[in-house]
């Protein structure tokens, strides 16, 4: 649990801890160099319970502090934990039997709740909605690209998997989704409880809201570069298409385009784009697929419920999803 400047919510979330009904856990508290008393706070607790341990981050920054609290855990099944949120009592006890019932599960998530409710606007709720409904490893395979699929706090992890890929890596990406990806395409299997067994925090310095490296042009940057390695779209990167030919989506696929692939085609419902190019390449409507046999379709429209549409229109033509189209967004 790497923490900074958290002293007014580290209270509920060390009560939280403490009433976990599996309690032979440790807790290491990594502090990134806060001045608001949570590190004293911290190790005042821990003089009276030996399981506490608080260190400092050695260096600056959170993806340092998460490598540095990851070296010091001694147990293979390391649980994340945020400084301000709040874990549900039965929360590490459940993850403990998911691995225990699943001798391959190399990550276990849980779905969350978002706390404070008059904080929580319509887009968060959007993508709360599509995570506590992407849960098995299915799911997240074919879901990995529309965005991170589990709340950092919520998952639970194989130490020994993780620091083999070389832990956290630092850029100007998200350090958790990035590991998402690689964990994924190096074959582990992730899936995620279907409880709401963390309390997660919304608040406007979620670093999500304020961080460069969780902006949109970052995330669309990071999922081109692991798509680009992606078995199902590598078989099919001489014929595919992007449905979405307006003026945003065509910046959300450029991180891909750069790398070097141009798609045959690009989908969209409006008359006025259809028979029209774009960079010299065709709009479609999505019923003139036929031209295309076999292509591979990409979905970047961002629009709230239209991945939801497409997904069933491409369905209506026989098609599948994570065998001849992935959502990108």
């Amino acid at each position: 649990m790497p923490f900074y400047n958290a002293r007014c919510t580290l209270p509920a979330c060390l009560d939280s801890i403490l009433s976990q009904t599996l309690q032979d856990w440790e807790l290491i508290a990594v502090d990134d160099h806060g001045d608001d008393g949570s590190r004293e706070w911290l190790q005042l607790h821990s003089h009276f319970d030996p399981r506490i341990h608080v260190i400092r981050n050695p260096d600056q920054g959170l993806v340092s502090a998460l490598n540095h609290g990851l070296q010091h855990c001694s147990s293979e099944w390391v649980a994340r934990m945020d400084a301000d949120d709040i874990m549900h009592p039965e929360r590490l006890e459940t993850q403990w039997q998911h691995f225990q019932g699943n001798p391959a599960l190399c990550l276990s998530a849980t779905q969350v709740r978002l706390f404070p409710e008059e904080s929580i606007r319509a887009g968060y709720r959007e993508y709360l909605r599509w995570q506590n409904q992407c849960c098995s490893s299915d799911d997240i395979a074919n879901q990995i690209y529309v965005e991170s699929p589990f709340a950092h706090p919520s998952v639970c992890f194989r130490k020994s998997v993780v620091s083999d890929l070389g832990g956290y890596h630092k850029g100007m990406f998200p350090e958790d989704y990035d590991l998402w990806l690689r964990l994924f395409h190096s074959g582990h299997c992730m899936e995620k409880i279907r409880k709401a067994l963390l309390d997660w925090r919304e608040s406007p310095q979620r670093i999500s809201r304020t961080d460069p490296r969780c902006s949109r042009h970052s995330f669309d940057g990071l999922k081109a570069t692991y798509l680009s390695k992606d078995h199902r779209f590598q078989r099919k990167k001489d014929n595919f298409i992007i449905w979405g030919a307006g003026r945003k989506t065509r910046q959300r696929c450029r991180h891909l385009l750069d790398l070097g692939y141009q798609p045959k085609a690009w989908i969209d419902i409006d008359p006025e784009k259809i028979g029209k190019e774009f960079e010299g390449i065709p709009v479609i409507d999505w019923r003139q697929l036929d031209r295309f046999p076999n292509a591979f379709i990409l979905i970047y429209v961002g629009n709230h419920g239209a991945r939801d549409k497409i997904t069933a229109a491409l369905a209506s033509l026989g098609l599948n999803l994570g065998e001849d189209f992935l959502a990108m967004t």
